[in-house]
């Protein structure tokens, strides 16, 4: 196949298989920032909206992001136009209703619709890069998106993914094509996701070689996520690396039962890129 014809393949791809939203209602003020440094960013597995009583609740879900007010969202598990969600476009409505942009990418047709991983943004989101991984042990596919943002001058790379719940062999066959991906990223990169991984699973520690971990250096209580009712999985992971001026002060779980997991949250200190 030409080269330029395999590159314009690509870009399609890359056009069908990610949504990407400013926001007109969203806040005008960049980054909930402590000291005029820090970065709040949260990952959170949604379980399509459904929380521990099996409830579709989106505002529920959209309540508990805007209690804690972060300025980046790693979601997973997000129904848009899905019959079993009544055809709702989860991400919009969350935008929306966090006053937020945001990036979607769906890893699978489902029940007339898709399911993915998405963004949510206090940042104009700049650039959006979507991938699906190749794992044959899984049926359902399963990706990451990343997404530019710029805070204080510097630019980041935020990311968040959902790894094989199944084998730990898929898993770390799906890590190392995230790290592959991410190799040749020079900014600050932060990495959020359910990993499906404990710390001592071979993902965490493949993830360990490259990244720090957020509850790993500052973290508080359990770090526990999972199950949400009575947590005892800690699977849900905040990454960045270990250099380009990034630090985490604190990180948390977040008691609630909107979803199946809880939602981790970590106050990461960034080195200006402004002189």
């Amino acid at each position: 196949m030409p080269r330029a014809f395999l590159s314009l393949s690509c870009c399609l791809l890359m056009m069908v298989s990610v949504v990407a939203r400013v926001n007109s209602d969203a806040r005008t003020f960049h980054a909930h920032f402590l000291n005029g440094r820090t970065l709040r960013v949260m990952t959170y597995n949604i379980q399509h909206g459904a929380g521990t009583d099996q409830k579709l609740n989106l505002p529920r879900i959209a309540e508990v992001i805007n209690r804690e007010h972060p300025d980046l969202v790693g979601l997973q598990e997000v129904d848009r136009g899905v019959k079993r969600t009544h055809q709702v476009d989860e991400i919009a409505e969350l935008a929306r209703e966090t006053r937020m942009e945001y990036a979607f990418a769906y890893n699978l047709h489902y029940q007339g619709g898709q399911y993915g991983v998405a963004v949510l943004s206090r940042f104009p989101i700049l650039s959006v890069d979507h991938r699906r991984y190749d794992n044959r042990r899984e049926a359902r596919r399963r990706g990451f998106v990343r997404v530019e943002v710029s805070v204080g001058g510097q630019k980041i790379s935020f990311v968040t993914t959902h790894l094989d719940y199944q084998y730990e062999d898929g898993r770390m066959f799906e890590t190392e094509q995230l790290m592959k991906a991410l190799d040749e990223i020079k900014e600050p990169l932060i990495v959020v996701g359910d990993f499906n991984d404990l710390p001592t699973g071979g993902a965490y520690k493949l993830m360990r070689n490259k990244f720090d971990e957020a509850w790993e250096i500052n973290g508080s209580e359990s770090g526990l996520s999972y199950p949400a009712d009575k947590p005892k999985k800690r699977i849900d992971y905040i990454f960045y690396t270990k250099a380009n001026g990034v630090k985490a002060k604190r990180a948390w779980v977040v008691d609630t039962l909107a979803s199946d997991h809880r939602p981790v949250v970590a106050d990461l200190e960034i080195k200006s890129g402004e002189k």
